[in-house]
């Protein structure tokens, strides 16, 4: 089983000196590539100097973390990616537990480790944490992260379970899948094409699976804080093409008018928080997201397997009515 690790870069020379090392020391199964998105600093000049055993692949221009890693994945020969964010530390014998994972579970198509927090060490990290799901109105979260709370890791996940998404902080999935799936869908430049992309792979019979036997740790906002506006923009947007390309046609847009006022209320909020940009980034979404929609809903996914897609039906209720803060407690259905 052929690994290679491809770590996305854009002007992160910092982050390079500060985690590389761990990925080079920790990695002896695998090949190592630093995929940079068109950087203006001297990341690739460092790496050059000072990692001569990684491979430096050199995209053209930076179309973020969809666009960017469809491009550089072309020149890379593995049976296995493993998509990691430049921020991350890996641990000793991380890739072990996963090379497991996909010898003993055939279906399995994509993996993804336990994602800790590396300035809360004890703590699950927000992208990924145990493994991601949705709720039936598309609202991603995670065993060990619900919104805003983390939960610590007392082991309560340590385990090898089927999920509906795999954090983009570290996925690994198979070459031959991701290229039958075409890759990420470039239209969302950055964050949850990985939830479309495990969507679309699951509509196609694939499965995700979490193993809680490997860890990394992940700094998390390095390229785009939480506390963007952009990232509020990407992230309101790309849910609801997620929505409209892998929904059941049926449910598209009964989903879609509850979705949108919701996404009202949220803008709502926004504004008794006085956060402006972030209640413009939202209308900016739903814009963008008009203007994208009949070429996002041309390019719906073919649901080859039909399933449940939800763990429970709405964790804006469950989490802002019913103060559930812990993934264990929620009611599943």
């Amino acid at each position: 089983m052929k690994i290679a690790v491809i770590i996305l870069n854009w002007n992160g020379r910092e982050l390079l000196e500060k985690f590389l090392p761990s990925v080079t020391s920790y990695s002896p199964e695998a090949s190592i590539y630093v995929a940079d998105n068109a950087s203006s600093d001297t990341s690739i000049q460092f790496v050059q100097k000072n990692y001569p055993e990684v491979t430096i692949i050199k995209n053209k221009i930076n179309g973020g973390y969809a666009k960017g890693y469809n491009d550089a994945l072309v020149s890379v020969n593995a049976d296995i990616y493993c998509l990691l964010n430049s921020d991350v530390e890996v641990t000793p014998g991380w890739l072990e537990p996963i090379i497991t994972v996909f010898k003993d579970y055939p279906d399995a198509a994509i993996v993804q480790p336990k994602i800790l927090d590396y300035n809360k060490r004890s703590h699950f990290e927000y992208a990924g944490a145990a493994g991601g799901y949705i709720d039936s109105l598309g609202y991603p979260l995670c065993r060990g992260r619900i919104f805003q709370s983390l939960e610590k890791d007392h082991g309560q996940y340590n385990d090898i379970k089927e999920i509906f998404w795999a954090s983009g902080a570290c996925m690994f999935v198979k070459s031959s899948v991701f290229e039958e799936l075409g890759g990420f869908d470039e239209d969302y430049f950055a964050h949850q094409e990985e939830i479309d992309f495990c969507w679309r792979a699951r509509n196609r019979g694939y499965k995700s699976y979490y193993t809680g036997f490997s860890a990394i740790y992940h700094v998390g906002g390095a390229t785009l804080s939480n506390m963007n506006p952009k990232k509020t923009f990407l992230n309101f947007r790309n849910s609801l093409f997620s929505i409209t390309k892998n929904l059941p046609k049926r449910k598209v847009f009964p989903i879609l008018l509850i979705r949108l006022l919701l996404d009202g209320l949220a803008g709502l909020r926004f504004v008794f928080q006085l956060k402006w940009r972030h209640f413009a980034a939202i209308l900016k979404a739903h814009i963008s997201f008009y203007m994208h929609f009949k070429r996002t809903f041309s390019n719906r996914s073919p649901i080859e397997k039909p399933n449940k897609y939800y763990v429970t039906t709405s964790i804006v209720w469950s989490y802002f009515v019913r103060n559930m803060r812990n993934f264990n407690n929620l009611v599943k259905d």
